[in-house]
């Protein structure tokens, strides 16, 4: 595959990721897709650093013209997501407010026992969790495609585009 052919490719696959890092920022937003939690104390803070929005999908869709920003934007999003998935959503458990999953380190993720004990959001905790391991598949495929548009970029300049010229009259 040519290097214009390939950067048309991993543009429009970027392009898409982007797009699915945003939606599913926005929907972190409104936990279980209900308004009434976005009390800025509600939601959490990694929610509120908009990994996906920010990192995955603006930084992203710069990446068409910059390959670097696209791997900045990526590993941000990445780290915010992480983060994201090992402290657990802020939530209601006894009547207080507050990272209850915190000090797990992630072990939450695997005794889906424990997620019936956030009061409030409803359903806060595999909301979370499904968008938050989206954005980080997505942030992982961005980087990698982000690499290899990178790679192609630097090829293409060294070795020129393999797409043939149209002939210009002299």
């Amino acid at each position: 595959m040519c290097t214009g052919k390939c950067a048309r490719c991993v543009g429009l696959s970027l392009i898409t990721l982007s797009l699915v890092c945003i939606v599913a920022n926005a929907l972190l937003l409104v936990p279980n897709g209900e308004t009434s939690w976005t009390n800025t104390n509600h939601l959490s803070l990694q929610v509120w650093l908009m990994g996906g929005f920010i990192g995955g999908g603006l930084m992203m869709l710069r990446s068409v013209f910059s390959s670097a920003f696209g791997v900045l934007g990526a590993i941000y999003c990445l780290s915010v997501s992480g983060a994201g998935l090992r402290n657990g959503p802020r939530c209601l458990m006894n009547g207080q407010w507050g990272y209850h999953f915190e000090d797990t380190a992630g072990a939450y993720l695997l005794n889906r026992t424990l997620w019936d004990w956030c009061e409030a959001p409803p359903r806060v905790v595999p909301w979370n969790v499904t968008l938050f391991s989206l954005l980080v598949a997505a942030s992982c495929l961005e980087m990698v495609l982000c690499g290899i548009q990178l790679v192609n970029a630097i090829i293409g300049v060294f070795c020129g585009d393999c797409r043939k010229k149209k002939d210009t009259p002299h």
